[in-house]
């Protein structure tokens, strides 16, 4: 382990700043291991922790605060993050990390997804590719400070922590710092560690590490180690020091002022509500939620790009829309479009009308380019401050993914996307957001909600890399299906997709997300079956290893008489609702039915509802309102619905 060279003097202190204690985060640390579980000599990299911390004369729980919130001490194999940052001190060298197109750019799927306007196919600028900021090269500088090579960097573990240790070390210096044993006085050191071009950013980052601080975590990493902070519940940093950036411009009114919890850095960004000729504009509507409609769901999305060519795609009055994105590296925020306002992301027109959509940084096709702890606990404080407000339910029919978000038409249904992908720790993120699924039966209970180990249930994926190439080894948060209890069986097919089902990243026809409840079909030794897509689905659920916990909840099955109910990709009212000059939109069925016996999992009742605007000028918008409620429900991996007068609910 390399030793600190000598330390130049005093500086004069940064920037002076205050920031508001932040809250804690409900669930943001569950105890995956037993503090004794660690042994008493330390694992490996629980030894490089300490071996780090003395070398560079670090707090050691400093040092394990903050690789926590970066990778929750996990190394990924030495792959890169979303950002190009590596190990568990999450070093970054992101010059191959940049990507020209996000996913809203790829496949068919129309982002706006409403019939009444011409479809939007968007294509954005080429984002800007300059010299990275300083967020992004990280492990550079951890090279030069320690004298290790940066592969070196990126492969060792102990190398990694050793790097990080001595970028603490620096901030400290640099801030006017000296090498204190107190961790309460390495909070301007831990902001700049962020790389946050503000005060504010780096000011939330620290917080969030302080949190980790006084709660403790323990955990076993992907190496199969355990590693153990041990709880200081009544630590108080030093925040009289921060780095000397200045705060973002200052926002002027509520027009500016984004709406997020006090506990995250966030930005306005604004998308643009422009007219460009022909009648043609974007990249948004002008609305009034919640007294127009109510927002229903929060949607997640993944941008498959990276961050400073997000931002100048969602600038682009030609290009769609989303609410909210998340920076991976340190979780900051940016909203662009107010939540009253109707963004254009999920590729169903329903679902835009009564949703908030959230950009995550990172690549659904690359199993390795993990994101960071910093974005899921940033996202997941957002969300659970959005739920509150909006009165949202915090489960899987409403927090949805892009993936679960269905085809308004059979003939949108094989362009819908599919991410944020297998590789989203849906569990993890229900954690933090204070919800975590659990069984709520007994082990024979109607229902099950899908709940695989994520770090060590790992089902083959291919095409990440290459077409039929295999995807690398990792932890997923899907299980997949089959129509036997035999994994020799054929896989479950989706006669919407109108192709034989695969193995392949982005193929959702034949696999369930944690999280997601259905009713239980049959069991058979190791194997459960449930209701999916009007067929009766199988999955490998051994005792001892299970992906499915026991649930409870409410079910619809086709009313008395009726041997099969129709499937919708969108809760439109009948033809009498619609006014004079508001076209009459089409509730034309998916390509499924519900028979007769079978039961679905539903997300409760939801109006017949259609908001017309398809015009620049808001004076022609208007919410029809249908007499017909829907039952929105899980039908295969996606949601859909179905006419509350075809169906019977129960509670099984």
């Amino acid at each position: 382990m390399p030793v600190a060279g000598a330390r130049p003097g005093r500086r004069t202190a940064g920037v002076l700043a205050a920031a508001a204690l932040t809250l804690p985060l409900l669930g943001a640390a569950p105890p995956a291991v037993p503090p004794d579980a660690v042994p008493s000599g330390g694992t490996p990299l629980q030894k490089a922790f300490s071996a780090a911390a003395a070398a560079y004369e670090v707090p050691r729980s400093v040092l394990l605060g903050v690789s926590y919130l970066q990778s929750r001490w996990d190394t990924h194999g030495g792959a890169p993050s979303v950002t190009g940052g590596y190990g568990p001190m999450h070093l970054t060298d992101a010059r191959a990390a940049l990507a020209a197109t996000t996913h809203h750019d790829e496949g068919a799927e129309d982002p706006r997804g409403d019939d009444a306007r011409p479809a939007l196919r968007p294509k954005a600028r080429v984002p800007r590719t300059g010299s990275l900021p300083d967020r992004l090269a990280t492990l550079p500088r951890a090279a030069e400070l320690t004298g290790l090579s940066a592969e070196r960097l990126r492969d060792d573990p102990a190398a990694n922590v050793a790097g990080g240790a001595a970028l603490l070390a620096e901030a400290q210096r640099e801030l006017g710092g000296t090498p204190s044993e107190d961790p309460a006085d390495w909070y301007g050191a831990v902001a700049r560690f962020s790389g946050a071009d503000d005060t504010a950013s780096a000011a939330a980052y620290a917080d969030e590490v302080y949190e980790v601080l006084r709660a403790g975590a323990h955990r076993v990493t992907d190496t199969g180690e355990p590693v153990a902070l041990t709880a200081r519940p009544e630590l108080a940093p030093d925040r009289s020091a921060l780095p000397g950036t200045g705060p973002r411009a200052a926002s002027a009114g509520p027009a500016t002022t984004p709406e997020c919890p006090a506990t995250v850095s966030c930005e306005w960004i604004p998308a643009p509500y422009e007219e460009f000729g022909d009648g043609d504009y974007g990249n948004h509507d002008l609305s009034d939620r919640p007294v127009s409609q109510p927002v229903r769901y929060i949607v997640v999305h993944d941008t498959e790009g990276a961050w400073e060519g997000v931002l100048d795609m969602v600038q682009d009055p030609t290009y769609v829309s989303w609410h909210y994105s998340l920076r991976s590296t340190d979780g900051h925020i940016a909203q662009h479009v107010r939540v009253k306002d109707v963004a254009w992301h999920a590729g169903n027109w329903y679902v835009n009308a009564g949703s908030v959509g959230l950009e995550h940084e990172g690549f659904l096709a690359e199993p390795d380019a993990w994101y960071t702890e910093a974005m899921y606990r940033s996202s997941a404080r957002l969300v659970r401050y959005l739920a509150g407000k909006y009165d949202i339910p915090l489960d899987r029919q409403h927090i949805l993914g892009h993936d679960t978000v269905p085809g308004p038409t059979a003939a949108t249904v094989p362009g819908m996307h599919t991410d944020p992908g297998p590789y989203w720790d849906w569990a993890h993120y229900f954690e933090l957001l204070g919800s975590p699924l659990k069984a709520t039966a007994g082990k024979n209970g109607g229902l099950v909600t899908i709940r695989p180990d994520y770090a060590t249930h790992g089902p083959v994926f291919t095409g990440c890399g290459t077409a039929g190439g295999p995807c690398a080894a990792h932890g997923s948060s899907a299980v997949r299906l089959y129509t036997d209890h035999d994994e020799k069986s054929a896989l479950i097919r989706d006669v919407g997709l109108g192709s034989d089902p695969t193995t392949g990243v982005n193929d959702l026809s034949s696999r369930v997300s944690t999280g997601q409840q259905y009713a239980v079909a049959g069991r058979w030794g190791d194997w459960t079956a449930i209701w999916y897509l009007g067929q009766k689905a199988w999955f490998r659920n051994p005792k001892g290893r299970p992906t499915a916990v026991p649930a409870a909840g409410l079910v619809v099955t086709p009313r008395k008489g009726l041997d099969s109910v129709p499937v919708y990709g969108r809760a439109y009212p009948e033809k009498a609702a619609y006014p004079e000059g508001v076209p009459v939109q089409d509730v034309s069925p998916l390509p499924y039915t519900l028979l007769k016996g079978q039961r679905y999992v539903t997300g409760g009742e939801v109006p017949g509802e259609y908001l017309y605007a398809v015009t620049f000028d808001r004076s022609s918008h208007q919410v029809v309102r249908g007499e017909e409620p829907y039952y929105q429900i899980q039908f295969g991996h996606r949601v859909a619905f179905v006419r509350a007068a075809d169906v019977t609910v129960r509670r099984v």
